[in-house]
């Protein structure tokens, strides 16, 4: 009776302390949702958000820059409500918050204390990257969600008995193609994990069995859609990649993108998950969850070699900052390990207005904020933007308006001039808007907006207004001429290969 009752008692503690932590959990994800919804319709949409919204209003298998899956949920959001930028960027919060239970879980899988999960839980959810990306609609948002996820199954499924592994490995597969219909990168995750399971000695026998082959295969087979599309389109993701490789290659290039993978949590939570990428490749008893670890490196060696940018990697880091974390918590008592939460917290608190709109856009602009921000200035002036291209609009004759076009040069201008509607149809070259045209052979006169050699393509232009967001924040759109021109150079079918363009 008294060895049933103290066993008794003991799993009452371990139930008891369990829900604690779920408590805590669920107390720091709350935290971070309400204050990422709150932000969410400050300031306005992104660029990037502006085009996934076109791109929902023709939805495809593809899109030259990104398969379906982020347009599809811009096209639901406008469903849902229209034009509404907290409604765009739900998915985005659920996806942040997600990837801060994942967090929590590692570190439990891990062996880690209360204070570890919890530790976990406030660093991932506080970290510039994460809350970031939970602030828009982005492909590297659904991408991060992804990564971790894939890397979570497979770990749960490597740790499983065979039954239940069989469908943890099927769910990986699951999740993988879902995350190949958002960004093709995870490929990438694929191909490195399979070579981190062949080359570590534990986890060799899980590939004598059929799951993580067929998992594979499933994910495959969700990507064929995909994957037609772009051989339709001459693979234009191809076109994109070396943009991209230009744009970041070089010696300049890549010690961008080692300074970006060490900042974009926050160079101290950096440190936290330095240490769990240490301890996973070393300690004997995590020897099972060594394939994350030995899959970030490879990717981490792939995108330096090939030229690619730091946020590739913000799925993969979760879990070595659990391991961090665990770590952090065994060697410190209560107090330190409550100080540690503070001063990482703190240390990624410094950045949050760089990416995120916690001060008034006004007092914003004025600041060294405003400066690093790149993708924050892309979400201030749109409005304005478009008040000045329908001004040029509205100075038309009922004639003209008939058979008037807007054309702009990049898919940021053209996604606002539909968001905003400035009230003629819209045009552009850039990216997945050139499948959209071109115009109609009458389609005259033409608005031309943005950073144009006008004279080039169009004939009779005049410059007619400058874009100004009026907070003399320097956006890329800032003080861009519009046009006002009569037509296309002999035919808009002549122009249109030339109009045309990717770019990153």
């Amino acid at each position: 009776m008294t060895l049933a009752a103290r066993g008794s008692t003991g799993s009452d503690v371990a139930d008891r302390a369990a829900a604690g932590v779920a408590r805590g959990v669920l107390l720091v994800v709350a935290v971070q949702a309400v204050a990422l919804l709150v932000l969410a319709p400050r300031y306005g949409p992104h660029r990037d958000e502006l085009y996934f919204t076109s791109a929902g209003q023709r939805l495809a298998w593809g899109y030259p820059d990104q398969p379906a899956l982020t347009a599809a949920l811009a096209r639901l959001a406008d469903l849902v409500a229209p034009h509404s930028v907290l409604t765009l960027r739900l998915p985005s919060v659920l996806a942040s918050v997600a990837v801060t239970l994942l967090t929590a879980w590692f570190a439990r899988t891990l062996g880690g204390s209360t204070a570890a999960q919890l530790l976990a839980a406030v660093v991932c959810a506080a970290s510039v990257i994460v809350l970031a990306l939970g602030h828009l609609l982005s492909t590297a948002t659904f991408d991060m969600l992804a990564w971790t996820s894939v890397l979570a199954l497979v770990t749960a499924a490597l740790r499983a008995d065979a039954r239940r592994a069989r469908w943890l490995w099927l769910a990986a597969g699951l999740v993988a193609g879902v995350g190949l219909n958002n960004k093709q990168a995870v490929a990438f995750l694929l191909v490195a994990m399979l070579v981190a399971l062949a080359v570590l000695r534990e986890s060799r026998p899980a590939l004598r069995t059929p799951w993580p082959w067929l998992a594979a295969l499933l994910a495959t087979a969700m990507w064929v859609p995909n994957l037609v599309w772009q051989a339709r389109h001459d693979w234009p993701v191809f076109a994109l990649a070396a943009d991209i490789r230009d744009e970041y290659g070089g010696v300049g290039g890549r010690i961008g993108y080692v300074a970006e993978t060490l900042i974009m949590f926050s160079p101290l939570i950096a440190v936290v998950w330095l240490i769990g990428l240490v301890a996973l490749l070393r300690r004997p008893q995590w020897r099972t969850v060594r394939p994350v670890a030995v899959t970030f490196l490879i990717l981490a060696a792939w995108f330096l070699v090939v030229g690619g940018k730091g946020y590739y990697l913000a799925g993969a880091v979760p879990p070595l900052l659990a391991a961090g974390c665990v770590v952090l918590a065994e060697r410190w008592r209560r107090r330190g390990i409550v100080a540690a939460g503070v001063v990482l917290v703190l240390s990624a608190a410094v950045a949050w207005p760089i990416f995120l709109p916690v001060l008034p856009a006004h007092a914003w602009a004025g600041t060294f904020y405003a400066d690093a921000g790149e993708d924050q200035r892309e979400t201030i002036g749109w409005p304005a933007y478009t008040d000045e291209i329908r001004a040029v609009v509205d100075g038309l004759s009922p004639q003209q308006r008939r058979t008037a076009v807007v054309f702009t040069q990049n898919y940021g201008e053209a996604g606002a001039a539909e968001w905003y509607d400035v009230g003629l149809p819209v045009f552009s070259g850039h990216n997945g808007w050139r499948n959209w045209g071109p115009p109609a052979a009458a389609a005259t006169p033409v608005v031309v907006v943005g950073d144009i050699e006008a004279d080039r393509y169009f004939t009779g232009c005049r410059v007619m207004a400058r874009l100004d967001n009026h907070l003399d924040v320097d956006g890329e759109e800032q003080g861009l001429p519009v046009r006002l021109c009569a037509g296309p150079i002999g035919s808009w079918a002549e122009q249109w290969p030339r109009l045309v363009h990717y770019d990153a």
